[in-house]
């Protein structure tokens, strides 16, 4: 028998299809046994990969993680597997990117198996008119209906959103500054206006705090940046339903600039029973078992087949065309190993300001400083 055992993050998202893609490879493969466990969110964000890989066959990432996968080779490069024809196809039917997500120094650390960027969500038994601009959704929040998840790595994200949105990104290129300062201080005073008009309760939520809280009552109709979860989006997963959008412009370019974020699916180096570890990656990743299995049990498919589906958007109130502009258009933030540490210190610099406990130009001198600490 060979057992191999996986981590993973913990929602139904999250977990569901990896057990029930574990269940269906242990059927056609007998004599292999893939066992998931799962970590809070927040501890699968900062959990050390390195850890991980040394108690775990197989991992699920988010692609920052990638830069300490190059320098630490604790992940299998899976361009090397042997399997080029699969990875070809996996490319062409990449996602926004989510695809090359993974690829860093010149490897594929991770399958891409989820997908997923900053998109709007509303009510649709409570909201007709979705808002097209930043400015409608500021006129719409100082009615107080609406929520935006500002936690600090979600500022952060909302920051990276915005000032790509505006046709002024942050820089991915070591050792140069990260943003243009005068861009960056029109992005957080945008953000600052919204902040101002939204529950002080943002200040600590999350996408699924703050969407859970959309369902529970009538309250709150629209929520303009929080990264898609398509489960609240399907009949019967909560007593009401979400719709989901791309998301408002704050620089009059339309749904542009979103930062990507998603999972891919990873083998660790130390992995027992590399190539099973691998042929089950690859698997989960095709666009059969995305568009498929995957899906119906729970799964966000990163796989273009499956976003195309009909099936699949049909089950899920058209979450996959309704988003699909903001993933074909999206931001991927920087992944050099010492990035997380930036992602962790500026998340609170920018949630410090939002909160209204200091002032925008010491903001930026904050985020520029602790960008060039993480720079190893």
């Amino acid at each position: 028998m060979k057992l191999l055992h996986g981590m993973t993050w913990d929602h139904s998202r999250g977990f569901d299809p990896m057990a029930a893609t574990a269940a269906q490879y242990a059927l056609v493969h007998p004599g292999v046994e893939i066992v998931w466990e799962r970590r809070s969110l927040q501890a699968f964000a900062d959990f050390p990969l390195e850890q991980l890989a040394a108690e775990y066959d197989l991992i699920v990432i988010d692609h920052p993680h990638v830069g300490l996968a190059a320098r630490a080779g604790c992940l299998v490069p899976l361009d090397q597997a042997g399997r080029a024809a699969e990875m070809a196809d996996l490319a062409r039917q990449s996602l926004g990117g989510s695809h090359e997500s993974y690829q860093y120094e010149g490897h594929q650390w991770a399958l891409a198996i989820d997908a997923a960027t900053q998109v709007a969500s509303y009510r649709p038994d409570l909201l007709k008119h979705i808002p097209s601009s930043w400015s409608e959704v500021c006129e719409i929040a100082r009615t107080g209906k609406v929520l935006w998840p500002i936690k600090p790595v979600d500022a952060l994200m909302s920051f990276f959103t915005l000032s790509a949105n505006r046709g002024t990104p942050c820089r991915n290129e070591d050792g140069k500054p990260l943003f243009a300062r005068d861009d960056a201080l029109v992005t957080l005073q945008a953000m600052l206006e919204l902040a101002r008009a939204v529950p002080a309760e943002c200040a600590a939520m999350n996408p699924i705090e703050a969407y859970e809280r959309m369902l529970e009552s009538d309250e709150f109709v629209y929520c303009p940046l929080g990264y898609g979860y398509t489960n609240y989006a399907r009949e019967g997963y909560r007593k009401n339903l979400l719709r989901f959008a791309n998301i408002p412009s704050l620089g009059n370019n339309g749904p542009v600039g979103s930062c990507i974020g998603g999972t891919g699916i990873a083998v660790s180096s130390r992995c027992k029973a590399i190539e099973i570890a691998v042929d089950y990656a690859f698997w989960i990743a095709s666009a059969n078992c995305q568009k498929t299995l995957f899906f119906d049990s729970g799964g966000q498919p990163a796989n273009a087949v499956a976003w195309d589906d009909a099936h699949c958007n049909r089950a899920a109130h058209g979450f996959f065309q309704d988003t699909r502009a903001a993933l074909d258009a999206v931001y991927l933030r920087p992944r050099y190993d010492g990035y997380l540490e930036f992602q962790d210190r500026g998340g609170q610099i920018v949630n410090r300001f939002l909160a209204g406990k200091t002032d925008a130009a010491k903001t930026v001198d904050a985020l520029e400083i602790a960008y060039r600490k993480s720079l190893r």
